[in-house]
């Protein structure tokens, strides 16, 4: 894959080289401790979600604490549960979490959940133009999310003028029933792990994955970020999204431009910023692909 300087015509879905590490065993060492030295970065301006500003921010889940996770279409279809070999972490036990600022508690977040998910009701009118990607919100039972919500956040993600919309070939529609071309799935850390095993990935309780058509979204980084977006964690939701989105429509893991320029949406900021501005858009105000050499 050669470099991208400006919107590159979208390769075959999910044709892209798979960038995921299979299992191996468990993981070693806390994975926060590899993004602590990124906090630094928190003071980097970024743009709200919600607003229209111009924004920076990167994409991989954007900027995940682990290994980025994805894996080739396999057999599950994407309106069908998964059903993966791998156990969860056992017991019911919430894993307790350090409250993002200017919150008033410290959430506490399920380990595992039962793997059953609600679907967000009606639907969205459809953003962009050309092929019309049809996709589903699910919010995994038992979370104490509403799923309304989720679906509206995903749904101004996925329309904003910086996101996948501004290649000109992509539209998006989310649906509550009937075919879908991908399903957005927030659910517990055990439950991704579950999902993403069954492809042979290992998320360790910590990543998101898209595999068989599904963006899995840990509820642990939906609801606490990472250190560089700590203060931001709806941008933060961006990254995740259109990083994986991303993936579906066929983008593969790029590098760093050059220093002081946004971080491509599809560089994996965890592995570090290398000079590099956090930036969770495709695209800049003015339509411009942003992007980088391309890696494995």
């Amino acid at each position: 894959m050669t470099t991208r300087t400006a919107a590159s015509p979208r390769g075959s879905r999910r044709s892209g080289p798979s960038h995921a590490s299979p299992r191996r065993g468990k993981r070693k060492g806390p994975v926060w401790g590899a993004v602590a030295a990124l906090a630094v970065l928190g003071a980097a301006g970024f743009a709200a979600v919600d607003g229209g500003s111009s924004g920076t921010g990167a994409a991989h889940a954007g900027d995940r604490t682990g290994p980025t996770e994805r894996a080739r279409p396999g057999g599950l279809g994407a309106t069908g549960p998964a059903h993966g070999s791998r156990s969860p972490s056992p017991g019911p036990a919430a894993t307790s979490a350090s409250p993002g600022p200017g919150t008033s508690s410290t959430p506490e977040i399920p380990a595992t959940g039962p793997g059953t998910f609600v679907t967000a009701a009606g639907g969205s009118t459809r953003v962009g133009s050309g092929t019309v990607l049809r996709y589903r919100v699910d919010v995994e039972k038992g979370i104490d999310l509403s799923t309304a919500d989720v679906a509206r956040q995903v749904e101004r993600i996925l329309a904003d003028r910086r996101g996948w919309t501004a290649d000109g070939r992509s539209a998006f529609e989310r649906v509550s029933g009937g075919p879908t071309d991908f399903v957005v799935r927030v659910a517990t850390p055990g439950t991704v792990d579950r999902i993403c095993g069954e492809y042979g990935l290992d998320t360790g309780g910590e990543v998101n994955c898209d595999v068989g058509r599904q963006v899995m979204v840990n509820l642990r980084r939906w609801l606490l970020a990472t250190p560089v977006y700590a203060r931001r964690v709806k941008d933060y939701r961006a990254l995740i999204i259109n990083h994986e989105v991303g993936h579906f429509l066929g983008h593969g893991h790029v590098g760093c431009p050059g220093a002081g320029q946004p971080a491509p949406v599809m560089m994996q900021q965890i592995k570090g910023m290398h000079g590099c501005l956090p930036n969770v858009w495709p695209y800049d105000e003015k339509g411009r692909y942003l992007t980088g050499p391309a890696v494995s």
